[in-house]
């Protein structure tokens, strides 16, 4: 049992870390209708795990590197012309395609594809969590100053602009925490699980709230049971921990929207 718990408590501790940004994240991306663009990004770090191998660098610095590129291309880009959505796609797309290019030449990064993909929270240790704690706390303390702001403009964008919010200066705010987001939740859940990670949560909170501030609170139990459901399973059945925690909470979501269905029609 004490082996059990060496391995499950430092990847239960990351993942409860990891809940403290999801669960607001993944609010404000619904109420700004961009799900679309936590895969975007979680695409992009494919190729960023892919660049860092081929130089030899730390995995986590091309990473890094990968989604604020992404966040200086899509600023970039923005152009009343384009469809926001449209945009998204075209990056997710490219980079994806380039990263799984780049990794079919680099035969060192083939063995850990999987983990690249799904993530593998057990491997996390207890010396790497100080670091993660900082970088959360950090990331929560700037959502924290920017979190009204964030608000009005998911409302009504216009009436927060014309009450003095700076809509330009809150949307890179917001897609550099994501960014940053996308560093910090690879190795929980692995590149192409990410959005999942944010959106699923933040979703089945919506079923269950009735004000912003409780559907935050649900986000964050529902994330919680997922990572600690997920992870256990994940150990016991001998499978990926990002496939058990993101099935979990889509499992919690099918249960509670069945569940509300069948309590209106009866």
């Amino acid at each position: 049992m004490m082996e059990w718990l060496q391995l499950l408590l430092p990847a239960w501790t990351m993942g409860t870390l990891l809940v403290f940004l999801t669960a607001p994240l993944g609010c404000l991306m619904l109420w700004r209708r961009m799900s679309f663009f936590a895969d975007t990004m979680a695409h992009g770090t494919l190729l960023g795990v892919a660049i860092a191998g081929a130089l030899s660098l730390p995995l986590w610095l091309g990473v890094t590197f990968l989604a604020f590129l992404l966040v200086a291309i899509l600023w970039v880009l923005h152009d009343p012309r384009l469809p926001n959505d449209a945009l998204l796609a075209l990056c997710s797309a490219t980079l994806l395609c380039s990263g799984l290019l780049f990794i079919q030449h680099i035969p060192s990064l083939r063995p850990e594809l999987l983990s690249y993909l799904f993530g593998d929270l057990l491997q996390i240790s207890w010396s790497d969590l100080p670091m993660f704690a900082l970088v959360i706390m950090a990331a929560l303390a700037v959502l924290y100053k920017n979190w009204q702001a964030q608000i009005q403009i998911a409302i009504d964008p216009d009436i927060a602009v014309s009450e003095g919010v700076n809509a330009q200066w809150q949307r890179l705010v917001f897609m550099l925490l994501l960014a940053l987001f996308t560093v910090l939740a690879l190795r929980a859940v692995g590149s192409l699980l990410m959005g999942a990670l944010l959106v699923i949560p933040a979703l089945t909170a919506r079923l269950l709230a009735h004000s912003p501030k409780q559907m935050v609170i649900w986000a964050f139990v529902m994330a919680q049971i997922g990572v600690t459901v997920g992870l256990w399973s994940s150990a016991g059945l001998n499978i990926s921990t990002g496939l058990s925690i993101v099935l979990t909470m889509a499992i919690l979501f099918t249960g509670i929207f069945i569940f509300q269905k069948i309590k209106k029609i009866a």
